[in-house]
């Protein structure tokens, strides 16, 4: 069961206010975070929900709970089927493509702590049906082959966003037609000639995209849920939509704690627009995010620049609802901090013969296992001290930014300590000064445990063993992409994935027991 002392406190869009974290049926806590559309290459904005969800998901396991984690990806959509048209390829084989670009880039960045990662394209009978009950019960109408939510039917619309109905703008073009109102929204998109489509009772066509997260979150979460995570230009319309949705098809409400990270800006450091993080407006968000228009391109050759823990650092050293402004000095200036746990990581391996990098140390994996007396001791009442201000930043609505500047304490504190005992290569590791220092080297690897940092031996950005090792991944990646395209009966984007490959000079050799590569 959760620490019945967990303090934990959540800032909820909804309410506008921090909340006391009660997940409904504890100690399950079940957390859906929109995922990207795979049309294009990952960019670093990409990387800023599944971090910090990340570390969400590790802080709730820390603190008790058994959280289950959510990330969709939206494999069908105008983007893709533009991107088709544009690539002369299948809709499959970008998605294919795409998503294996994101999933290399979550693993280098650490994210590795999704359970299921749901396609579009795989819940399409789960979506016609979600559509279905809509127009049942009156919450949706037909026209022509597309289906449209009734906003004016939701007396509750807008309560996330605080917009009128009136203030609402739906889809354009020859949908707007159709619709009773500017502010209703595609359920059902009806298929023009050449586009991907599936059957349906209104004709072939393909869902809209917020239709897609209710049904696949109901699908795996239920009908309410504990947390829906997303970038703050997703609360309007996506979101709003999804909570229209999801509460008129099942009499209740669809989820208890909407949490909404910053986005991220390109620009020098500094205070943005002339206001506080915290008091721009969504809008305000959306205009200067990091995103495609604005230049941002893959993510593969900044994480081979930089390496994945550095970009991950960046991405945690500020409050998950404040703007992160990327610039390259920010994530030099991010690899100059790392460099200084980096060298009391190598002092401590010189003295004890410990890696901090493995599971040497067996530091706590809860927050009630890591509780510890320090006694009389100098260091480790330093310790608890540090260990106790990490976990109250974290308590507050999971302030990585706070909890990252008490490493910073720790840090100095440490070679302080280390200095002053004068510690080195070839001390007794049975004296009290060296079992002092195993045990606060513990308690900190119970801490960054939680921020996903330092879990393996650091590798140097732009080196030829980095870029080998993404490479390596990221075909493998591609690969179990390919091995579930053909369990599927995909062979098209099967051989599409080969076929590519080889065109980069990757050969997929076929074996009795597996998959493997080479370049030729």
């Amino acid at each position: 069961m959760p620490n019945p002392d967990s303090k934990l406190r959540i800032y909820n869009t909804l309410t506008k206010t921090k909340e006391d974290f009660q997940p409904l049926n504890p100690p399950q806590v079940g957390i859906y975070l929109c995922g990207p559309t795979v049309y294009a290459e990952s960019h670093i904005g990409h990387m800023v929900g599944p971090v910090i969800f990340d570390t969400i998901k590790r802080y709730l396991r820390y603190s008790g709970y058994e959280p289950t984690w959510v990330v969709n990806i939206t494999d069908v959509d105008d983007k893709l089927i533009n991107k088709s048209r544009e690539r002369g390829l299948p809709v499959s084989q970008i998605a294919t493509e795409m998503t294996a670009d994101y999933l290399a880039n979550l693993r280098e960045l650490g994210v590795n702590q999704i359970d299921y990662m749901p396609r579009a394209t795989d819940h399409m009978a789960n979506i016609i049906a979600f559509i279905e009950n809509l127009v049942d019960k009156g919450f949706a109408y037909a026209v022509e082959g597309d289906v449209f939510f009734d906003v004016a039917k939701d007396s509750s619309y807008g309560q996330l966003s605080n917009r009128n109905v009136d203030d609402q703008q739906g889809e354009g073009g020859g949908a707007a037609a159709k619709k009773r109102s500017a502010g209703d929204f595609a359920l059902w998109k009806s298929a023009k000639p050449g586009e991907i489509s599936w059957d349906s009772p209104w004709g072939k066509g393909r869902p809209g995209w917020h239709i897609e997260c209710s049904a696949m979150s109901r699908e795996i979460l239920g009908e309410t849920f504990d947390i829906h995570g997303g970038g703050l230009d997703l609360m309007f319309p996506h979101h709003e939509n999804e909570l229209a949705q999801s509460s008129c098809c099942h009499g209740k409400p669809m989820v208890k704690y909407w949490m909404h990270n910053g986005l991220m800006r390109a620009g020098a450091k500094g205070k943005v627009g002339g206001k506080s993080d915290r008091e721009s407006t969504p809008e305000e968000e959306a205009e200067g995010k990091i995103s495609r228009s604005k230049g941002a391109g893959g993510l593969s050759t900044l994480i081979r620049r930089h390496t994945g823990t550095r970009i991950r650092f960046f991405l945690l050293r500020t409050h998950y609802r404040s703007t992160i402004l990327f610039n390259e000095e920010g994530l030099e200036e991010a690899g100059v901090a790392l460099e200084g746990f980096y060298r009391l990581f190598d002092r401590f391996e010189e003295i004890s013969k410990l890696s901090f990098y493995d599971d040497s140390l067996e530091p706590a994996r809860t927050r009630k296992d890591g509780e510890f007396d320090p006694g009389d001791d100098a260091l480790l009442k330093q310790v608890d001290e540090f260990r106790g201000k990490f976990i109250t930043a974290m308590d507050d609505d999971l302030n990585t930014g706070l909890g990252v500047s008490v490493l910073f304490d720790w840090l100095r504190t440490m070679n302080r300590y280390l200095d002053e005992s004068k510690l080195g290569p070839g001390a007794d590791v049975t004296s009290t000064e060296v079992q002092s220092l195993i045990v606060a080297m513990r308690k900190m690897k119970e801490l960054t445990n939680i921020l996903g940092l330092f879990t393996k031996v650091p590798a140097s950005g732009g080196g030829d063993e980095a870029a080998q090792e993404l490479l390596d991944k990221t075909v493998h990646l591609l690969i179990d992409l390919r091995k579930e395209a053909r369990e599927r009966k995909d062979y098209a984007t099967g051989d599409a994935i080969r076929n590519r490959l080889t065109e980069i000079g990757i050969s997929l050799l076929d074996k009795k027991e597996g998959t493997t590569w080479e370049t030729s």
